[in-house]
């Protein structure tokens, strides 16, 4: 398993620039190589979910986009009855692998 991802301070989230970093330490390319590397792996990420493509990472999860049908709706400060227009929503379903990584004590 790879060692732990450096995270500045003592923050709980992982920044696009610390991927970036990480990816830079790790695999030995040059700060630049390492920044275009991510970048170009997030925009074929968004190209592909933006054709509603599903995207499967093995050991990693799925991204899913689902369309989401329009539907009555309360206003909750008025109480007007409102139509919520339909819409694409964007899932991320975990594998069992990295479930498993996730929950290490727990039996499946």
């Amino acid at each position: 398993m790879c060692a732990r991802p450096i995270l500045k301070g003592d923050a709980k989230n992982m920044t696009k620039a610390e991927l970036i970093e990480n990816v830079y330490e790790k695999v030995g390319f040059s700060k630049k190589d390492s920044s275009d590397l991510v970048e170009l792996i997030f925009d074929m990420i968004k190209e592909s979910l933006s054709r509603s493509e599903k995207i499967k990472v093995s050991g990693f999860g799925n991204f899913i986009v689902r369309q989401k049908r329009a539907r009555k709706g309360r206003n909750p400060q008025t109480g007007e009855a409102i139509e919520i227009s339909a819409r694409k929503v964007l899932t991320f379903r975990p594998s069992h692998v990295l479930k498993a990584q996730l929950n290490p004590n727990r039996k499946s």
